[in-house]
């Protein structure tokens, strides 16, 4: 995959920047591919029900609202998201088992950790527009991530 700096080089305006930092916690830090989104709020059902179906190398972008309070995806969702062929995952929220999560061939990018399970009652939406930092993920846009940050085709 192109770096995203020589990408956005390449591309500019094309695309947008995610300047919100987030961590790298998956075990392939360069990734790509078309977004398909959930929004969520500290409850991961439908995040673990969509990655149990089979990705083709797309991106689950996760509108978490920045929660602090729980974790989005742990060691099982990210096994079963490997599985079924998700290239990776953008979670605006956290995650936990990070060290299990750190040894998969998944790319998965944060805010951070915390131990504490979500509610699992299947509150959310997916496949719809959701805006994070003020970059809107369209499902089907193209999206790739490296260690310099995220970026999404307008």
């Amino acid at each position: 995959m192109t770096a995203t700096a020589d990408l956005y080089d390449e591309r500019g305006e094309e695309l947008q920047s995610v300047g919100l930092q987030f961590q790298n916690l998956g075990g392939n830090i360069r990734f790509s591919g078309r977004v398909r989104t959930v929004k969520c709020f500290e409850d991961n059902a439908l995040v673990k029900s969509i990655l149990a179906t089979p990705g083709g190398g797309a991106v689950l972008v996760i509108d978490g609202d920045g929660s602090h309070r729980t974790a989005l995806m742990g060691d099982m969702i990210a096994e079963s998201a490997v599985q079924n062929g998700w290239s990776g995952v953008i979670i605006h929220g956290l995650i936990r088992d990070r060290v299990e999560v750190a040894k998969l061939s998944l790319g998965v990018k944060a805010l951070g950790s915390n131990p504490r399970k979500s509610a699992k009652t299947g509150a959310g939406e997916a496949d719809i527009e959701v805006s994070i930092d003020g970059v809107v993920f369209r499902p089907g846009a193209m999206v790739f991530a490296d260690e310099d940050g995220i970026l999404v085709e307008r």
